[in-house]
């Protein structure tokens, strides 16, 4: 018991220690230099009769014994000495006092091998006094001494590491990162194995965080080695499209049958195929007209997500699903494009009325319009279909047209006969109007894909909310037994949040299987941090008083990965969490490591690739040429239906 008896009795056992160790030097001091003592006249009989009996004895017999013991004592005595702890007080400071002292104090012994006249003998006594001094200072400071350092680790990385998978789980379909953590402090070598990308991918990560270069490269490639058709929307064009390009040119052979290679691009029409998605024979519903009317307003009407079933945002969808299913009934679909959709848009009210009311299908679509201009409410009617022609004019383009009116190739791109590798190409500086039209092909390709008895396809869209696709959310639930893997790359929840509206961006954070986040902030790492989870992590407290230091440990459940973490990952280095399927279960889903990508091998394969090659050599007369045929085919429609 640590009571105050026992204490008291320990320090008076620890007085009487050290003063037994400095009676022993006294003593040794007193034999040793006797004959300094006699010449100063600091002798007497009876002191020299009551010493001689001690020095009889085979302690004192050598001086190195004597000194020693007395050395031996001081340590016992320091035992039992408790002085109030310091965290501030290091070992260095203790070895500054200890080991002097122990030279001092048994280096002044060659002092005793020449005569102990009273010189030596004085600067022998000072010199093993002054010795035994300090060693009696840093004994007293080494009880002192704070033996648990705290705040070893401010940062808290040790509790918040966790054991992560480290084999490598690999089957026809998975994507496989080799990847580096640290457990407890050691470097250990792991695997993020997306064994079943056919429950999503959500690649999250702000400007730079890595997501193209450590994962979304790697899912296209690995994807293409396994033989799967792909549909690639690249925003940042080309740089994911030369991978994909030259990674089929490599791996082409993997497929049982060759895929062909299809590029939609704007800006440059050497390097594009054509292509019309509202191709008829594609379109078998009316609801397919109105699918496809639903993604083109909503694309180039962003705010008008948030506003769906409004009144004045369904008039004009259901005015552009009209015309798109006239143009799909008229002559069998000769002339259902989307630039003819966009040029029969701009006749005058009383023609195009005329003109659409010659196909019984869309009768009740028209007929709030009909209505409106028969009852001459010019204001209602503008404010239903003026929006839509409006939107739709942004898009009248001579490049436009010719891409979006030819037939090079159908979106049906995991065609078992004709498997194919499609690719988008965006551009930022262009998004408001580009980023419409490549989401009706988005729209237009996922109908086709999303269906049974069709070869594994992998859909990569890279900066998502760049682009509006309605029901990204039932592609995802209903795509995994059709073998579609779906990949989102977006940089923040927010963006996604501002684009889709919180209802949509909500499901799709919610849905995903699998997760692969680089560095986010805000709302986005809470969200994350949540999902990934709690793990048992150790608590220290320390008590220091006076008398003795309590250690108290407890453990709890804390975030394995919290916000902060997230919100200061470093580049390549990713946190998530992957799906497993029942035939490969895993246990450790949750990972926080570095992606390790090799880099000079990268490069070196970067510099290897080929350019996108040309298609065709379109020059200016034969576009315009395209472009006036649309607007005249337009016209003989108009007239050809009176």
């Amino acid at each position: 018991m640590n009571t105050g008896e026992n204490q008291q009795g320990l320090r008076q056992v620890t007085d009487f220690t050290r003063l037994l160790s400095l009676a022993v030097l006294l003593l040794h001091f007193y034999i040793a230099c006797h004959p300094a003592f006699r010449e100063w006249g600091l002798t007497a009989a009876l002191t020299d009769r009551v010493v001689q009996n001690f020095a009889g004895m085979p302690l004192f017999q050598s001086s190195l014994k004597a000194s020693g013991a007395a050395l031996l004592l001081l340590l016992v005595s320091l035992l039992g000495a408790k002085g109030k702890k310091s965290e501030h007080l290091r070992f260095g400071t203790v070895a500054g006092y200890l080991l002097p002292g122990l030279l001092l104090y048994f280096s002044s012994q060659f002092l005793l091998s020449v005569d102990v006249t009273p010189p030596v003998a004085t600067a022998y006594m000072g010199t093993t006094a002054l010795g035994y001094l300090l060693i009696l200072a840093g004994g007293t400071l080494l009880s002192r001494l704070l033996k648990v350092r705290l705040g070893q680790d401010i940062f808290n990385k040790a509790n918040q590491s966790f054991p992560q998978e480290e084999r490598l789980l690999e089957n026809e379909y998975s994507i496989n990162l080799p990847a580096r953590y640290t457990l407890k402090g050691k470097p250990r070598r792991s695997w993020i194995n997306i064994i079943n990308p056919f429950r999503a991918l959500l690649v999250i990560g702000t400007p730079g965080a890595g997501k193209s270069y450590f994962v979304i490269r790697h899912v296209i490639t690995q994807h293409i080695r396994k033989g799967f058709a792909m549909f690639l929307y690249d925003f940042k064009y080309d740089d994911l499209t030369r991978i994909a390009y030259n990674t089929l040119l490599r791996h082409a052979d993997k497929y049982p049958v060759r895929p062909a290679f299809y590029l939609i691009n704007f800006d440059d029409l050497s390097r594009t195929h054509r292509c019309n998605p509202l191709d008829p024979d594609t379109m078998t519903d009316i609801t397919d007209a109105t699918e496809a009317s639903r993604t083109i307003m909503l694309g180039l009407n962003r705010e008008w997500i948030k506003k769906q079933g409004d009144f004045f945002v369904e008039s004009p969808i259901n005015f552009v699903t009209a015309i798109i299913w006239f143009l799909r009934k008229y002559q069998d679909g000769r002339y259902c494009t989307l630039p003819h959709v966009i040029e029969l848009m701009q006749a005058g009210y009383p023609e195009l009325f005329a003109v659409l009311r010659t196909e019984p299908e869309i009768e009740v679509l028209i007929n709030p319009f009909v209505s409106a201009f028969e009852n001459e409410a010019m204001e209602q009617l503008e404010g239903q279909v003026a929006s839509a022609k409006i939107s739709m004019a942004r898009l009248v383009s001579p490049q436009l047209y010719y891409v979006l009116s030819g037939n090079d190739f159908t979106l049906d791109l995991n065609n078992p006969e004709k498997p194919k590798v499609i690719c988008l190409a965006g551009n930022p500086q262009k998004q408001q109007v580009y980023g419409a039209v490549l989401s009706l092909y988005i729209s237009r390709a996922i109908k086709l894909v999303n269906q049974k008895g069709r070869v594994k396809s992998s859909l990569i869209f890279d900066e998502f909310p760049t682009i509006y696709f309605n029901g990204i959310d039932s592609l995802i639930a209903t795509a995994r037994s059709n073998k579609v893997a779906t990949t989102l790359a977006v940089q923040d929840y927010s963006q996604l949040k501002k684009d889709y509206g919180r209802d949509q961006a909500e499901v799709v954070m919610n849905i995903v299987g699998n997760v692969i986040s680089g560095q986010v902030t805000g709302e986005t790492a809470k969200q994350l941090s949540e999902r990934f989870g709690r793990i048992v992590q150790q608590r220290e407290s320390f008590s220091v008083n006076s008398s003795d230091t309590s250690v108290s440990r407890s453990t709890q459940l804390d975030a394995a990965v919290p916000p902060a973490v997230i919100a200061s990952l470093s580049s390549g280095e990713f946190v998530g969490t992957v799906a497993d399927e029942p035939q490969c279960p895993v246990e450790l889903k949750t990972f926080h490591a570095t992606i390790l990508n090799d880099h000079q091998a990268l490069a070196r394969e970067e510099k290897a690739y080929l350019p996108i090659p040309r298609i065709r050599e379109p020059d200016r007369d034969m576009v315009m040429a395209e472009y006036r045929r649309i607007r005249e085919e337009v016209r003989l429609i108009m007239e050809g239906s009176h």
